[in-house]
């Protein structure tokens, strides 16, 4: 198992946790929590060997517009395409946005 930490300047915390995807054969669970505001960690637990540089590629894609809400990501991989990393964020991001949660 490799572990990669990283960390990005951002807007206001996100309205909520989220959940997208479930670790299983070629997918990937993010898990997404508030953050305080102005910083977004992420952190990744990937079952491949040497992918440090295109998870970081994919990740400051996705962090590069400093608009995006401060949050504290967990992701947990299982051989996810860059494409699947994306959508998953995507989903946990849409998510988060969508205000308070339920009671």
């Amino acid at each position: 198992m490799q572990r990669l930490s990283l960390e990005y300047p951002a807007g206001a915390p996100a309205a909520r946790r989220a959940l997208a995807g479930v670790v299983g054969s070629g997918d990937l669970e993010v898990l997404l929590e508030p953050a305080g505001q102005g910083r977004s960690t992420v952190a990744i637990t990937t079952s491949v060997d040497g992918v440090n540089d295109i998870w970081t590629a994919v990740i400051d894609r996705i962090f590069a517009n400093s608009e995006q809400p401060a949050v504290a990501l967990e992701i947990n991989d299982f051989g996810a395409t860059p494409a699947v990393v994306r959508l998953r964020i995507a989903q946990a991001l849409e998510q988060a946005a969508s205000g308070p949660e339920s009671a």
